[in-house]
């Protein structure tokens, strides 16, 4: 009997993760009250089931992925329809926060009744053919979880408790996401001053394979970097109150001002696509 899988919400990832699930004979239920036309969209190419929110409570799971500054609000929101009839929907956090964040999401859950799984997702949205995607889990009811490595996802669990899944994302997302914007910024900068040329011949002679990292995962991130700034924020905020707090605190408002072009005059966009096109020039 297949199971049936309750997802908020329809980003990127969040539908990737529901088609990949669909594709393996589940059936993913979703709310798309207040959603606007894209959501409805990647919901309907995911095969996703629109319902109200009191439908969740007939899931076998919950998953949430969300912006990471909606992690709380949305655990908050969800709880109370994971009851029915005295059972209680397990609710898994997938999004990227602190271990500080998901155990305040943890609280919540576990005053309301539902088993709490901590998990995290490492790499892009699942596609058709690709295994680069793998879902980290953390806590101590793991099974409904490991339940959906059955359909499709790569799930692996963890020997430690809540806050363990989350961790590793704020690394893993600390290094990756951080050489990401520090690279985009010092390539603005360098724009900035006229040598951007200079910078590109250089980057090519002594580190391509940096070059060659940051010329994916620039163009990658812009579209994205809205949601990379309160990620950044999460990871200050687990790294502590010392000077690599201050790191991520201001990576978190470049990715904010990034953000911010992409909505407006994408100055700052083109400027990073004119830089890699540097190097395909030559």
């Amino acid at each position: 009997m297949s199971k049936t899988i309750a997802i908020l919400a329809q980003g990127a990832m969040g539908a990737a993760v529901a088609r990949r699930l669909a594709e393996n004979g589940a059936t993913v239920i979703t709310c798309l009250a207040g959603r606007g036309a894209a959501s409805r969209a990647r919901a309907e190419a995911a095969g996703m089931v629109d319902g109200p929110l009191d439908r969740f409570a007939t899931a076998d799971v919950f998953l949430s992925v969300v912006p990471p500054d909606a992690a709380h609000v949305t655990a908050q929101d969800v709880l109370p329809y994971l009851v029915n009839d005295g059972k209680h929907v397990p609710y898994v956090d997938c999004n990227a926060v602190s271990p500080e964040t998901v155990r305040r999401i943890a609280a919540l859950a576990e005053a309301s009744g539902s088993a709490f799984i901590d998990a995290s997702i490492i790499g892009p949205p699942p596609k058709l053919g690709s295994t680069s995607t793998v879902f980290y889990a953390s806590g101590e009811t793991l099974e409904p979880m490991l339940d959906l490595g059955g359909y499709g996802l790569d799930v692996r669990p963890l020997d430690a408790g809540v806050g363990a899944a989350s961790s590793l994302k704020m690394c893993y997302a600390g290094i990756a996401k951080g050489l990401t914007g520090l690279g985009a910024a010092m390539i603005l900068a360098a724009t900035r001053e006229g040598a951007a040329g200079a910078l590109m011949a250089e980057m090519e002679r002594s580190q391509p394979e940096i070059l060659g990292l940051l010329r994916t995962r620039i163009p990658d991130m812009m579209p994205k970097a809205y949601r990379w700034s309160g990620e950044m924020e999460e990871i200050a905020g687990f790294v502590g109150a010392d000077e690599a707090a201050t790191i991520y605190h201001g990576l978190a408002q470049l990715y904010e001002r990034l953000a911010q072009d992409m909505r407006s005059t994408t100055t700052e966009a083109d400027a990073l696509e004119r830089f890699f096109d540097l190097g395909q020039s030559r």
